[in-house]
């Protein structure tokens, strides 16, 4: 499974990418307005970093403006992938970009019935938002279970991108079910680390140490 960061903070994304945790950034206009940066310069600083896809998102709403403003992004650096919303005039840009030969993040998807529109219309990756499905009561990962289903019959190379993570337990579960890459804030990934038995056997580890005195340099 691919990791990619949901955040525009140049020092988070360095110390996760030092530790090979990085295949990947997401960012959105909310991201890039929390990091107070000029979202070209921002961009550019993270694409400079990391060597996978950076998605940075369009403002427009239609998609001839949509077009133009991804054209614009691209030219940035060569791991643009261009963000674009799940509505009809973001499947029209999509299919605009990826016809150039431009990577394509759609997002906002929060049914399989829109992520097979997105993957018909050419999509390097479609993000469902598992969090803000269980905001409603709904269960996240059964949109997961079920493009990860829809894509492996008909072959589609469009790659499940589980967004809106808000737990370690989002991340092991979109692993089981087979989403190629998860996107997730560096909180949650570092989370990931953590496990009380670890800690409590880390504890009894350094008291044997202290009481043994052992030393090794």
């Amino acid at each position: 499974m691919k990791f990619f960061v949901d955040t525009a903070e140049i020092d988070a994304i360095a110390e996760l990418n030092d530790l090979g945790m990085v295949d990947g950034v997401t960012t959105n206009p909310s991201l890039i307005k929390k990091s107070g940066r000029d979202i070209i310069e921002v961009t550019k600083e993270i694409c400079d970093l990391v060597d996978g896809p950076v998605s940075a998102e369009v403002t427009a709403t239609d998609a001839e403006t949509m077009i133009a403003e991804g054209r614009k992004l691209v030219e940035i650096a060569e791991n643009i992938a261009v963000k674009v919303p799940l509505t009809w005039d973001g499947l029209k840009a999509c299919k605009s970009l990826t016809d150039d030969g431009h990577m394509v993040n759609v997002t906002l998807c929060f049914s399989a019935n829109q992520a097979l529109l997105a993957a018909k219309a050419g999509a390097s990756f479609i993000s469902p938002f598992i969090g803000r499905l269980d905001d409603i009561n709904l269960d996240g990962m059964e949109i997961i279970e079920d493009i990860r289903t829809i894509y492996d019959n008909y072959g589609f190379e469009t790659e499940i991108l589980a967004a809106s993570i808000r737990s370690v337990n989002h991340i092991l579960d979109s692993a089981r079910i087979g989403a190629d890459v998860i996107t997730a804030p560096p909180a949650v990934i570092k989370a990931m680390v953590n496990h009380p038995l670890t800690d409590k056997g880390l504890d009894a580890f350094l008291a044997d140490i202290k009481a043994a005195d052992i030393k090794i340099l």
